[in-house]
């Protein structure tokens, strides 16, 4: 049984006629009715041959993941999903409604490896990658609830559990998925992979012009309170990861976005706010600064919101574009990972 969320329309038209002996033709419709219809079954498929569908039926599948928890913000209309699929694990999926549209925030493995402090997804390692599939189906899965007011997915942030660089080629064949004209048509420069500064994924994606945008989890203006915080700053250094950041730039023409989690008394100083500033000179970029969460088994607190606007102000003075990410989904186990954590221990 093949999934059929994981195939690029390319891929499904040569399943089709090498599998099915149909007419490529038969891809088409049956991308339309997965994407534009949102088809749940291969019945509702009406203007397939009842063969077709029989053989499908048979031999494919769409959909595996089963809702376990749903999370409605009481604060924002955020709603936040945990997914089961068949062979047990879970995986958290975001929905963000804004005045300017749908947002997506969609988890590329099952837990991470990356050992990120402040971070509730590191807990308990990584599990498994993501297939292209399953991300589609987190996407899906939003794009259902948004069907019953007759609203669509409008932009997609692979910023849920997980680091994407580690999962390039399933990452970057879900992009090639939603982006394509027949399915959700989603434009690549309303998509975001965030990295927590792998640089050979970095480099790679550089040389593919890819549109969309890259996020950097920087969260430290120098190594030594990066490397507390997050283990990967050993393999890749400040140094080394402002250089290919420097280059992606340059080959790309694309800002970047960098991520900065305020931990109060550790990288929240106005004396890290100017040597970030420092840092990222010269660089078109943009600092999205977030009040960071609060996870019961890190204990990082967050920074108080004074503080948080004069660290904002000392980067806006010191010509460094900045914004506080607006909190949404605050009373729903809103960091990264915590409601799947949740989830386990309850069924532990």
């Amino acid at each position: 049984m093949v999934h059929l969320y994981d195939f690029t329309l390319e891929e499904l038209r040569d399943w089709v006629v090498q599998e099915l002996g149909e007419r490529p033709f038969r891809a088409v419709q049956l991308y339309e009715w997965m994407y534009q219809k949102r088809a749940k079954s291969f019945e509702e498929m009406t203007n397939l041959p009842k063969a077709l569908r029989q053989r499908l039926n048979e031999m494919a599948y769409l959909r595996s993941a089963k809702q376990v928890v749903r999370q409605d913000s009481k604060v924002d209309p955020t709603t936040k999903f945990l997914l089961a699929w068949p062979d047990g694990v879970t995986v958290e999926s975001v929905l963000m409604r804004h005045n300017y549209g749908n947002s997506v925030c969609v988890s590329s493995q099952v837990g991470c490896k990356m050992g990120c402090t402040f971070c509730a997804s590191t807990l308990g390692g990584m599990i498994r990658h993501m297939t292209a599939g399953e991300m589609v189906e987190q996407v899906m899965h939003s794009q259902a609830l948004l069907d019953e007011v007759g609203q669509r997915v409008s932009s997609v942030v692979v910023m849920g559990s997980g680091e994407p660089m580690d999962n390039y080629d399933q990452v970057m064949r879900f992009i090639d998925i939603i982006t394509n004209q027949h399915g959700l048509n989603i434009g690549q420069r309303h998509i975001t992979v965030s990295t927590v500064g792998l640089v050979p994924g970095i480099r790679r994606l550089a040389e593919e012009g890819r549109q969309i945008t890259l996020a950097v989890s920087l969260h430290a203006p120098n190594d030594a309170i990066r490397g507390r915080m997050m283990p990967v700053n050993k393999a890749y250094p400040i140094a080394k990861l402002m250089e290919a950041c420097h280059d992606y730039y340059r080959k790309t023409g694309r800002r970047i976005s960098f991520e900065y989690a305020l931990v109060a008394g550790e990288n929240d100083s106005l004396e890290c706010a100017q040597e970030l500033a420092a840092l990222l000179k010269g660089l078109p970029c943009h600092v999205n600064l977030i009040p960071v969460n609060y996870v019961p088994e890190r204990g990082y607190r967050r920074t108080d919101r004074k503080q948080i606007f004069a660290f904002w102000r000392a980067l806006l003075d010191a010509g460094v574009n900045a914004t506080i990410r607006r909190e949404m989904g605050h009373d729903i186990a809103a960091a990264c990972g915590q409601l799947r954590a949740q989830y386990a221990n309850r069924q532990a």
